[in-house]
């Protein structure tokens, strides 16, 4: 009999059996979730973000106003200085010119100010250290602000530049002083109208008023007789305001314009001569004489012809080139009622004269100078006085009054 073949039961009877193909793969085992070991950053508030981009989108629109401020270049201490757009304006767009005048002058005084760089000038026809040296210790210790002082001396041409700059570092070690020569002056001035035998004795008359012909950078600035010691605060001066004035002086009530020079002279001159610098009123006798030992000067308003009205006065009186008792009457007949008037206080006072309680903020030098003569001696002339020793040590006074 025939008998066929069952695989089913060839594999049921060896014990194997087949699973389902979806068993066969192992399931893994179920896991607790994971943590970050860093909370997530977070998130910002809504508002947050619109003033953040508020700000960004308000800083991009003040990139498209014009600048306020600048700052100026030859300032040490950078500061900002408003910009004043209405100086560049043309003039026939205001209405008031006198308006704007005014502005213009309100403005430069403020940027002045702002700046803060305080100008000092004095010269010395015999070079003393010593008085250099007590008139700029005296000026920077009554000082508010010493650092903001500058000072330029002019020293004469035979002098050591270099050394006379050292020899006052070595006192003043924190000052800002510049050491000139007058023959750099001579070079910058000399023209064909005037030549170098002329500008030589008339050069301590005009030197206050051509120093913007040396140094340009100079607006505002203050022109010292060396040997004087300041006593008040040097700001006040820079602070006066000079109105449409080039310079301020102090009135001199102790020296009349009639006690130097004849008025029927001066009334003859007036009506031959027709210069601009010719007053068109009578000269008064009685007049007070400017005191020409501190001026406060702008050279934003200096006239252009100011050196050639005091070379014009001292050549129509036949002046001596030389002051006399400190007494200039060619530039005093220049600024007759033409300049602004200090206070008295800052009119130059005999040191030997005041009291402790006076007011006075301008002495004279009261210790020992150098006197120089035309052959080039040099002698010593002591003062009885004791107000220099309080600006000068004995120690310095040596190294200064020494020669090499």
């Amino acid at each position: 009999m025939a008998s066929f073949y069952d695989p089913s039961a060839h594999a049921s009877g060896s014990g194997l059996s087949r699973r389902p193909a979806s068993s066969e793969r192992p399931r893994p085992p179920v896991t607790a979730p994971l943590h970050a070991d860093i909370d997530p950053p977070p998130r910002p508030r809504p508002f947050l973000q619109s003033l953040a981009l508020g700000l960004i989108v308000l800083l991009g629109c003040l990139q498209f106003f014009p600048a306020t401020h600048f700052r100026d270049p030859s300032d040490p201490y950078r500061n900002w200085i408003p910009i004043n757009y209405n100086r560049s304006q043309p003039i026939e767009q205001s209405t008031n010119p006198k308006a704007s005048e005014n502005e213009d002058h309100n403005a430069m005084r403020k940027q002045d100010k702002e700046v803060g760089r305080l100008d000092v000038f004095s010269s010395m026809d015999c070079l003393d250290l010593r008085v250099l040296a007590v008139l700029a210790n005296s000026t920077l210790s009554n000082s508010r602000h010493p650092e903001r002082i500058f000072f330029h001396f002019f020293v004469p041409e035979n002098e050591d530049k270099k050394l006379s700059y050292y020899k006052l570092k070595v006192l003043l070690p924190h000052s800002n002083i510049q050491i000139i020569g007058l023959k750099e002056v001579k070079k910058k001035l000399m023209s064909p109208t005037l030549s170098e035998e002329l500008l030589g004795p008339l050069l301590p008359e005009i030197l206050p008023f051509v120093i913007p012909s040396v140094d340009s950078s100079v607006k505002k600035f203050l022109y010292v007789s060396p040997s004087t010691i300041i006593e008040g605060h040097v700001e006040e001066i820079f602070d006066i305001d000079l109105g449409t004035h080039a310079i301020a002086a102090a009135e001199d009530c102790g020296r009349r314009l009639g006690d130097y020079v004849n008025t029927d002279v001066l009334s003859a001159i007036q009506r031959t001569a027709a210069k601009t610098w010719v007053s068109n009123e009578p000269y008064d006798k009685d007049a007070c004489l400017p005191d020409l030992n501190l001026l406060l000067l702008d050279a934003r308003k200096l006239e252009n012809n100011l050196t050639d009205a005091i070379l014009w006065w001292t050549k129509v009186l036949d002046l001596k080139p030389q002051r006399v008792n400190d007494v200039s009457i060619a530039t005093a007949l220049a600024f007759y009622q033409r300049y602004a008037k200090l206070p008295f206080s800052w009119k130059l006072h005999e040191s030997t004269s005041i009291g402790n309680k006076s007011e006075a903020k301008f002495l004279t030098f009261d210790g020992p100078t150098k006197v120089c003569s035309q052959d080039n001696d040099q002698q010593q002339r002591s003062n009885d006085g004791n107000i220099w020793n309080k600006y000068i040590t004995p120690n310095f006074e040596a190294i200064l009054s020494h020669e090499n």
